[in-house]
């Protein structure tokens, strides 16, 4: 048995040596291992990546390592990973295949569905690993590009019953300027250049690539122990060691291996020797680098332009190293030195020692250097097979503003977008604008990147690319657009008072100058004031929606957007009934330009513009956005419309529209958008009772507003709280999300917290904290949020003995409720009338209540119809029809998760004499909720790979699932299963 104690490169990592040992024993019994490796730089991590590597007898081990400059190619990474087993491509299934072959540029086509690519990477990997386990070893994770990193993670926790290894380095913390981390070669789009030429990474880069792994398993990686640190250090230092400086570098060191090898090389004899050691204030990865630098020094001068060169290049490609070294006059003896010294090996790949030593080695370079050994690899890149990456590589071999390099970025921005979705586009963009000289064009290239920057869910960057922008000569459009896009930031970061006059500012201004795009803001004025709600200030919502009803006519038939924009001033300016009609009519457009775009081609419709390079205007041009309208990209008014189908309660529009906002959003890549069509899409679930997926999405949309720091998304988390009864947690989040509104100036936030307040209480019975809670939330006429708080006040105001306030709120509900027409808006209004109604006509209320709301998807609201039922049942005497209603009211509740409303159909079935016994174990009991999902579907006749495919999982973790429901069902075929599954769902409460 390997002694990790006796190896001096793992000295003092028995533990984690025998935890990766654990891991590739249950990797060879069968069983997908996922682990990230967290820890500062030096600390030992990639040697412990290679003691895997050592350790997988009778295994495959691919390897992969994020490299900055590649931070903005879309699948770089992945493309590292995966090339070596791109054979088993052609043995996934078509769509699955084709995303995958989109993502890495073997076929063309639309941007691939990052889902798609993700279940392709989980089927590739499954597919590999049949032959032999599979272990896929990704070194400085932090440094991936997003959609690489995505995949990975998607795979990652999926990943059950394939031989399939995924072990993850991450530094942390990650390099940053304060943290004196050093940048990757040609570092741009995510990081800005500094005075040498030297890039600087954004520190939120890192971070958010670092949450995307997070919630996987995880170990720690830290400094040796004091022991096993001076030992190291002695080993390493040749010669006598003064006792009180070997102390000292252990101490600053704090066990870092890396550092105890390499810092002692920088120390002269005396000072090892004598205690006279010099203060360092610099920070421990610099300092190492620079130990690297000075191994570099004796080096000949092409060895080192060479390793120059192969730091440039991150792929590791050594057929692409030779090319392009043979274009510098360099041949392959120059590597015998850089070998000899330890700092890099040439086998398959290009493998540094470390990461750190590619950045020293990049940033040992002058910038002449630098851009001579791009230039070199840009010429030997084929532009057929990688078009981008040559774009990337002579972007940063340019010694000054080049408009064809430039026009070539802009290009290559395009197809980056169809590739890797709007962050991949901004990357391009900015660099584009960097290397522009005239100054006209370099504004427009200035806003055209911001838009992208802003959409990619980065308004800082945004906001220093406006800066640039500020400072060219732009014309009265680009300049009203500049006003524009400050204006959007300041919505993105807020969501609060300060948007709304900001956007209605540059609306004016477009008017004369754009139609379109005039119209287009003052819809984003609207939305932002309904965002403000009662806390706007001046001009108020009446003047906004007078303003965009007098706006200009745009130059075509009117869009979608137009229609959204009538309606909704229409209902703010004269009230529901007057907006109905023009908000239905709205919705209508909405959705059939969504399907129009789904099925269009992917480049119908794509306009000229004349002055710009092609035949395509820039993203983030008027022209641009109606191109990606026409691609099925810009989903950015959708929440807006998800919220109107709320309005005309329209359930089928807004689960639609919801579920499409967040697929498009995904797919493009437009963080800006997505946490807020995640948190539209929960909201669906929650109506549904679906409080699993509810929560599930929920996390997503956090997590990814905390990545791009966008204003806090409560609304959902708060309302699921108060349907599950959570007093607790709705207090907290309550007393937690009001605040922070009332600072931003969301007035809509405060009104939420009022109407969740007054579920929670509803449902707990406490009627009359409901009803003041209730009554709070209707005193604000907010756009699909005013009809729920008069739901809540009714039966607050009935349960509480007071007609006077239910009957006037029946009155404005029942106004919406009528003018509506639909089965979600008539049965709430039955519902609701029942309540405050009595004997026949009460009745036949409450029963008109529960037949329409059972042919919607509020099930919610279905369950508390029979509950009220029930309850009315009960008082009337008629103890048996009443326990049919609170029966069916319990299993719901219980079923959701929503357990306040559920023990008050469990106190009401009590008074009716019943004994209410612990709910049969039921399918979602027995089985887990994917066991569930999977059962369903082979009982529906779907094979392994379809499940698979609906579910996100890889065909033999579907084979695994429904192996164990076999088992736990005690059936041997699918032929049995829709019977044991219906036997399972007949149990009664």
């Amino acid at each position: 048995m390997f002694d990790a104690q006796a190896s001096p490169r793992l000295r003092g990592r028995r533990s984690e040596c025998e935890r990766l040992d654990r891991l590739l024993a249950d990797l060879r019994a069968g069983h997908s291992q996922v682990l990230v490796l967290r820890g500062e730089a030096g600390v030992g991590k990639s040697a412990l990546l290679d003691y895997v590597a050592d350790r997988a007898a009778g295994c495959r081990v691919e390897r992969a390592a994020g490299v900055e400059s590649e931070m903005e190619l879309a699948f770089a990474g992945l493309h590292q990973l995966c090339a070596p087993v791109l054979g088993g491509v052609e043995r996934l299934p078509e769509p699955q295949r084709l995303a995958i072959g989109t993502a890495f540029g073997l076929d063309g086509g639309a941007a691939p569905d990052r889902f798609l690519v993700g279940l392709a990477l989980l089927g590739l990997l499954s597919e590999v690993a049949r032959s032999q386990p599979l272990v896929c070893l990704v070194d400085d994770a932090q440094w991936l590009d997003r959609a690489s990193v995505q995949a990975l993670a998607f795979a990652a926790r999926r990943l059950l019953a394939e031989a399939v290894a995924l072990v993850f380095v991450v530094r942390e913390p990650s390099d940053t300027p304060e943290a004196g981390g050093t940048a990757a070669p040609g570092a741009t789009g995510a990081a800005a250049l500094d005075a040498t030429g030297a890039a600087t990474p954004d520190p939120a880069i890192g971070a958010g690539r670092e949450r995307e792994l997070a919630g996987l398993p995880e170990l720690a990686v830290r400094g040796l122990g004091s022991d096993d640190a001076r030992e190291l250090l002695d080993a390493a230092t040749p010669g006598r060691l003064d006792e009180r400086v070997r102390d000292r570098i252990v101490a600053e060191t704090r066990g870092n291996p890396l550092a105890l090898l390499e810092l002692p090389r920088g120390l002269t004899g005396a000072e090892l020797a004598g205690g006279f050691g010099r203060p360092d204030a610099q920070p421990l990865a610099s300092r190492i680098e620079k130990s690297f630098l000075r191994r570099l020094a004796p080096l000949p001068p092409m060895t080192r332009t060479l390793l120059l060169t192969a730091a440039a290049e991150p792929v590791g490609d050594v057929p692409l190293l030779w090319r392009a070294a043979e274009r510098q006059g360099i041949g392959r003896e120059a590597a015998v030195p850089a070998e000899a010294a330890g700092l890099i090996e040439l086998g398959a790949r290009v493998r540094f020692r470390h990461p750190l030593v590619r950045a020293a080695v990049y940033r040992a370079a002058t910038p002449p250097e630098r851009r001579a050994a791009h230039r070199a690899l840009a010429a030997a890149t084929d532009p057929e097979v990688d078009p981008d990456r040559r774009a990337w590589h002579r972007a940063h071999g340019a010694p000054e503003p080049d408009e064809d390099v430039a026009a070539e970025l802009e290009r290559c921005a395009a197809r980056a977008q169809a590739r890797g979705g709007v962050p991949a586009a901004a990357a391009f963009l900015e660099r584009a604008t960097e290397l522009t000289a005239d100054p006209a064009r370099r504004g427009r290239r200035a806003l055209a990147a911001a838009q992208a920057k802003l959409d990619a869910g980065s308004p800082d960057g945004a906001t220093a690319l406006l800066a640039t922008a500020d400072l060219c000569p732009l014309g009265r459009l680009d300049r009203a657009r500049l006003i524009r896009l400050h204006a959007e930031i300041a919505f993105a970061r807020r969501r609060g008072r300060d948007a709304p006059p900001l956007l209605f500012a540059a609306a004016k201004r477009l008017e004369p100058l754009d139609a379109a795009l005039a119209r287009e803001t003052h819809l984003d004025a609207l939305g932002a004031a309904i965002f403000a709600g009662r806390l706007g200030g001046e001009p108020g919502v009446a003047e906004l929606a007078a303003a965009a009803r007098a706006a200009p006519p745009g130059p075509g038939p009117p869009r979608a957007v137009d229609l959204l924009l009538d309606g909704v001033a229409r209902r703010l300016a004269e009230g529901y009934v007057a907006g109905l009609v023009p908000l239905r009519r709205a919705l209508a457009a909405v959705r059939r330009e969504a399907a129009e775009r789904e099925a269009a081609p992917p480049e119908a419709g794509r306009p000229a513009v004349a002055g710009w390079p092609g035949d395509a205007a820039p993203p983030g041009t008027p022209a641009r956005r109606a191109t990606a309208r026409s691609q099925g990209e810009d989903v950015r008014w959708h929440w807006l419309a998800c919220r109107i189908a709320a309005e005309v309660w329209d359930d089928a529009a807004w689960e639609e529209l919801a579920e499409r906002q967040v697929r498009v959003a995904r797919d493009s890549g437009a963080l800006a958008v997505l946490p807020l069509a995640l948190t539209y899409r929960s909201g669906t679930h929650l109506h549904a009772g679906e409080f699993a997926a509810t929560a599930a999405l929920i996390e997503e949309a956090g997590a990814l507003n905390r990545s791009i720091g966008g204003a806090p998304l409560m609304y959902t988390r708060v309302l699921l709280a108060a349907w599950r009864g959570a007093r607790t947690e709705t207090s907290r989040l309550v007393d937690l999300a009001v605040p922070n509104a009332a600072d931003r100036g969301e007035g809509r936030g405060l009104t939420w917290g009022e109407y969740a307040w007054a579920v929670l209480h509803n449902g707990l019975g406490e009627y009359e904290v409901a009803l003041a809670a209730a009554r709070a939330a209707c005193e604000h006429d907010e756009l699909g949020l005013v009809a729920w708080a008069l739901i809540e006040l009714i039966e607050a105001a009935a349960r509480s003995d007071r007609p006077d306030v239910a009957a006037p709120a029946l009155d404005r509900l029942a106004e919406r409720t009528r003018a509506s027409g639909t089965d979600w808006a008539l049965g709430i209004e039955a519902r609701s009338r029942a309540l405050l109604g009595g004997g026949e006509e009460a009745e036949a209320l409450y029963r008109e209540a529960v037949a329409r709301l059972a042919r919607t998807r509020v099930a919610v609201h279905l369950a508390r119809a029979h509950l009220v039922y029930g309850e009315w049942l009960r008082r009337e005497q008629r103890r048996t029809d009443a326990r049919a209603q609170l029966r069916t009211a319990h299993d719901m509740f219980g079923r959701f998760g929503a357990d306040a409303f559920a023990a008050r159909a469990r106190r009401e079935l009590a008074a009716t004499g019943e004994t209410v016994r612990k709910r049969s174990v039921a399918a979602p009991d027995v089985l887990t909720p994917q066991e569930a999902q999977v059962a369903r579907l082979a009982a529906e006749g779907h094979t392994n790979p379809e499940i698979g495919a609906r579910l996100f999982i890889s065909p033999r973790t579907a084979e695994y699932h429904l192996h164990k429901v076999f088992t736990k069902l005690g059936i041997r075929s699918r032929r049995q299963l829709r019977d044991a599954l219906d036997q399972l769902d007949r149990g009664t409460a």
